[in-house]
């Protein structure tokens, strides 16, 4: 697209009759996500951990578009239980799925561990999802147009997955550990667009990140001088949620879009923009780094894909 003609919410086709899931959907850019589909027809899934903030998300949209299609389901997709009795519950209110945006996130905490003993941003962000997806799967293969979007971030491309030490026990940086969960995202979001290639699977796995984005996401679960940089002295630098959810609306809306690519925003490094395709770090499409980290998740959440 031209200048004149670079993508915004506005270009989203009509999404009527089909199902979209969120996750982190009650506020940042899950919320935008929700909001902007729910504008052009679609039903939206709220997946988010706190049920009440959720139903006020749900709220403040149909204050807005009265008769938008929304329900509000909780999910911790730190505690891989919780991810179990979501997918169940959407399993029997659903017959199929159209898209799951994966989309919740931590950045940078404190060391802390889930109830299954794994580092909770690499629980949070990546197990999480790897899960769900897993368990959803099914209902995709019989959705239209049925897509996977991956959110993961610019930061995959400067990072490492330390599989000799997954949670930080000998050494923990926040951000380190953060930047392991989103290449991890983006190694999942490649491995499966391969493995659903292969399996002759009408799913579509396409990857997504927003660049730099005012949200929450900076300062709910940051300290310290993470918390200074990204969530004050850098925020008049960010772009709003409304913006930064373009891309992975653009990979869950746009027919022309294709399974493995990353979609990102145009503007200098990636920062902010409207949404055009960008380049996969080498490291997250390595088919032995894809094989050790599939089949490491396979063992710690106790999900096989029907491929």
């Amino acid at each position: 697209m031209t200048k004149q003609q670079r993508w915004t919410a506005d270009h989203i086709p009509d999404q009527t009759k089909r199902v979209f899931v969120v996750t982190g959907a009650n506020s940042g850019l899950g919320l935008a996500t929700t909001r902007a589909l729910a504008r052009r027809g679609g039903h939206v899934i709220l997946a988010v951990r706190d049920e009440a903030k959720g139903q006020r998300a749900a709220q403040e949209i149909t204050a807005r578009q009265p008769g938008a299609s929304l329900e509000v389901r909780r999910v911790d997709l730190a505690d891989l239980d919780s991810v179990r009795a979501f997918a169940d519950q959407v399993r029997f209110d659903h017959a199929r799925l159209d898209v799951l945006v994966n989309n919740a996130g931590l950045m940078a905490p404190p060391r802390s561990l889930n109830r299954q003993g794994q580092e909770l941003q690499f629980a949070a962000n990546h197990l999480g999802h790897f899960a769900l997806t897993g368990l959803l799967l099914d209902l995709l293969s019989v959705g239209t147009d049925p897509r996977v979007v991956s959110v993961t971030s610019t930061n995959h491309r400067q990072a490492t997955i330390f599989f000799d030490d997954l949670t930080g026990e000998r050494k923990y940086s926040p951000m380190g550990h953060y930047n392991q969960s989103k290449l991890a995202n983006a190694v999942f979001g490649w491995t499966l667009h391969q493995r659903l290639t292969a399996a002759g699977s009408p799913v579509r796995s396409v990857l997504a990140h927003p660049g730099y984005t005012s949200t929450n996401l900076q300062t709910s679960s940051p300290t310290g001088m993470v918390k200074l940089l990204f969530g004050t002295l850098l925020s008049p630098l960010a772009q709003s949620p409304d913006q930064g959810a373009l891309p992975q609306l653009y990979a869950a809306t746009e027919p022309t879009v294709a399974g493995g690519e990353l979609i990102g925003p145009d503007g200098m490094g990636e920062l902010r923009g409207a949404p055009k395709r960008v380049q996969l770090a080498p490291r997250a499409t390595d088919a032995e780094t894809g094989r050790r980290l599939w089949e490491l998740s396979e063992q710690l959440t106790d999900v096989r894909f029907a491929l």
